[in-house]
């Protein structure tokens, strides 16, 4: 499958006066605020916009020359050659970068970051950072929708209306992918109807979910038509609690949960390949994850996300690969930590648990397959000693 690299190669020829912003632009735009450009793009209010290809040029000259770049665990390996890309491109290469922001905050677990794109169409596109694979960047995500705001949340709402600000007679577009979206979508409803006006698009990349109560505000009711989410075919986080009931489903190169990746993501031509609808499993967990949570008063909520963590991560996980190495080696780190926990948040766990383990139940028996052919008998019996509990 072609993915966001390859759309580059294709397309980076062609400005957006020869094709329009779409919405394969609208995530590598997303992904571009992973990238540290602190002392290289001003913040809000600070100065100038950067040309990117000259933004891209400073921020590789921070490494020795043919050096791969680490981006840590925060952000997706390919977003280096991403940028590479972008910056010898006719369509990417004279955007205008400014307002960049990055906060982090670890006693109070708060973290924001962000950067404004002149897209050289009379547009400002806002691109809020989102998370990676890791449990504790998942952990976050699942608190957006247990707890009624998070200080990132609050963040994206100043950070709008202070770009707002310095481009005072632009259109807006906002996006971001994973907590991203999440963000983009927040700040879009809670930011003042002046500003809601100016926006004409909101993408939410694979972003979680909400409060049902937000999706009936006014506010939201005045840019609803304006949302785009768009989730891979089993989505887990994008389609997790309460979602835009409209959304675009796409075909990704991935199984399970490690669709998140934008990257995996299907590309032909300026859009993504589309499906019909998520999975038959991601529908059923869809489904049963939203009536249930639903049912779930917001103490409980949290119990859940902090007892479901703490789960996952006594199977020696740090991220969701780690998770997916392990697949069922870590079933008896799980139950141990289950232990002492109160019946209702255990069997709560063992349902959701169930659950995320079933998205991803095509690849974990692959990788099971290969290794029973060293170890069958031990191997299987496990697996299936574990699938029928």
């Amino acid at each position: 499958m072609a993915n966001l690299l390859d759309y580059l190669d294709w397309r980076g020829d062609l400005t957006l006066e020869q094709a329009p912003f779409n919405e394969v632009d609208n995530l590598i735009l997303a992904e571009l605020s992973f990238v540290d450009f602190k002392g290289i793009v001003p913040g809000p209010g600070e100065g100038g916009s950067v040309e990117l290809r000259a933004a891209a040029e400073a921020y590789f000259a921070r490494f020795p020359a043919g050096e791969k770049i680490d981006m840590g665990v925060l952000v997706p390996s390919a977003i280096p050659e991403m940028l590479r890309k972008m910056a010898i491109s006719q369509r990417f290469r004279a955007m205008g970068l400014n307002c960049f922001v990055d906060r982090l905050d670890a006693q109070r677990a708060e973290q924001f970051a962000a950067v404004a794109v002149e897209t050289g169409d009379g547009l400002v596109y806002l691109s809020f950072r989102g998370t990676d694979d890791t449990l504790a960047g998942w952990k976050e995500d699942f608190n957006m929708s247990c707890v009624p705001e998070v200080p990132s949340q609050k963040h994206a709402v100043r950070y709008t209306q202070a770009v707002a600000k310095q481009y005072p007679r632009r259109k807006l577009r906002l996006g971001g992918h994973s907590k991203g979206g999440n963000l983009a979508v927040w700040a879009a409803v809670f930011a003042p109807a002046a500003i809601q006006r100016r926006i004409c698009a909101v993408w939410s990349n694979d972003g979680p979910g909400f409060h049902d109560d937000i999706l009936d505000l006014p506010q939201h009711g005045r840019v609803a038509e304006r949302i785009t989410s768009i989730v891979p075919k089993s989505s887990v986080v994008g389609m997790l609690l309460e979602h835009e009931e409209d959304y675009v489903v796409v075909d990704s190169s991935q199984q399970g949960l490690m669709q998140h990746d934008g990257f995996s993501w299907a590309v032909l031509g300026d859009h993504f390949v589309r499906l019909r609808s998520i999975t038959r499993q991601g529908r059923l967990n869809d489904l049963a994850l939203k009536e249930w949570v639903r049912n779930m008063p917001l103490d409980q909520r949290e119990k859940f996300v902090d007892g479901l963590f703490a789960v996952l991560s006594a199977s020696g996980a740090v991220t969701l690969t780690d998770l997916r190495a392990e697949s069922f080696k870590g079933a008896g780190a799980m139950v141990k930590a289950m232990k002492d926990m109160e019946k209702d948040t255990r069997d709560a766990l063992f349902y959701a648990i169930r659950l995320l383990f079933r998205s991803n139940l095509k690849v974990l028996l692959e990788d099971w397959q290969q290794e029973s052919e060293k170890k069958p008998k031990k191997k299987w019996g496990l697996l299936k000693k574990e699938s029928e509990e």
